[in-house]
């Protein structure tokens, strides 16, 4: 790297490069000139797969890093809930932006809650953690995996409803052609606009949505809500914010982490990108998650908020299909956080979290076996 320009690798997404954009600006204006490259990853070639089987290699990540480690780029800028717990040892979380809304919102063509869905209603996420969530408090709803960017997954949740408005105009406009021309008609067309204006009504996403061609028929889905803030898609749905102490966030969920190799200027991004109070609050989440030893192949939340002298940390392990949780809420003395962070996570393998965990990664297994006889059956 010279001395002024920084090569900051991204992932290609909207929503990844709209993240880097923000780390771009906050270097820039601290003298740094930084040129923002686009790295497809693994997890951006293989479509078909849930979130939570790429997650366990760090599919969105590791691409980027080996980038940096190789010297070709700089420094990365990743999500960090999507970051594994075991990392190179020779990279570190360089810098540790503001975070973000860490909560999930429940995302619905009309902005009903959870409680308001009808029994049944189909909702969308491939979280494992959103699922066993979801099926704790509604165990009636029917979860099915949701892949795909942010706009992308709006888009299927609009699709159905936004096709069947269409096809209710042009039908009222066949008969307004067909009857409201006669004199004796009582017909009046039930709607302000014709198909035309409406359309032309709709902004880009809603008309994207028009053409698709869904496989499922979602009443609702899950999204992070910084990630939707983010995209700048919060105005176009309907969104409820989930209680964070029943929908326990992921960790990291809502803060960005930028990785380069330990040394000089590693240092210089964190003097010049780091964040006191999120650096400590994702520190004890990732701590926690780490000595669980759960990563991507269990439902766990864990959700850590400074405030004062205290972390007010809430975690929460479930079952896949949510009918046992083990959860704990305590508050971590700020000064030996990450110490506290390990006695917390001790405290709930002993509670039974680890039994939780350990069925979870033979479910996991299991999938990943029957999965690929599967595939083998295909060829």
């Amino acid at each position: 790297m010279s001395t002024s320009t920084l090569r900051l690798a991204t992932r290609g997404s909207d929503l990844a490069l709209r993240q880097a954009a923000t780390v771009r600006d906050s270097l820039a204006s601290r003298r740094f000139t930084v040129e923002l490259s686009e790295v497809e990853t693994t997890g951006d070639q293989l479509t078909d797969e849930l979130i939570h089987r790429l997650g366990k290699t760090g599919a969105f990540v590791h691409s980027l890093d080996e980038r940096v480690l190789a010297g070709e780029l700089d420094a990365a800028v990743h999500s960090m809930k999507d970051m594994p717990t075991e990392r190179p040892d020779e990279l570190v979380v360089a810098g540790v932006p503001e975070r973000g809304a860490a909560e999930d919102v429940l995302v619905t063509p009309d902005g009903v809650g959870l409680t308001d869905l009808h029994e049944g209603a189909v909702v969308g996420t491939s979280s494992l953690r959103r699922k066993a969530q979801l099926l704790a408090e509604r165990p009636d709803l029917t979860v099915e995996p949701l892949r795909g960017n942010v706009d992308t997954r709006i888009e299927k949740l609009l699709a159905p409803s936004l096709q069947a408005e269409h096809q209710e105009r042009h039908e009222a406009e066949q008969e307004r052609r067909e009857y409201g021309g006669e004199a004796d008609s009582d017909y009046e067309f039930p709607y302000e606009q014709d198909v035309e204006a409406w359309f032309n009504g709709l902004v880009e996403l809603e008309r994207r949505a028009l053409e698709r061609e869904p496989d499922t028929e979602y009443d609702a889905i899950v999204l992070a809500k910084a990630g939707l803030d983010r995209a700048g898609l919060t105005h176009h749905v309907g969104t409820v914010e989930l209680d964070p102490n029943t929908f326990v966030p992921a960790p990291g969920q809502g803060a960005l982490a930028v990785t380069a190799v330990d040394g000089d200027l590693a240092a210089d991004i964190r003097d010049r990108l780091d964040h006191a109070k999120t650096r400590v609050e994702t520190t004890v989440e990732r701590t926690i998650l780490a000595e669980l030893g759960g990563g991507c192949v269990a439902p766990i939340g864990i959700y850590a908020r400074l405030s004062g002298g205290v972390v007010h940390t809430s975690v929460r392990v479930l079952s896949q299909d949510g009918t046992e949780t083990v959860q704990v809420t305590r508050d971590l003395p700020v000064e030996r956080h990450i110490d506290a962070a390990r006695d917390l996570a001790a405290e709930l393998a002993h509670r039974g979290a680890d039994d939780l965990i350990e069925a979870a990664r033979r479910d996991s297994e299991r999938a990943d076996d029957d999965a690929a006889t599967a595939r083998e059956e295909d060829e």
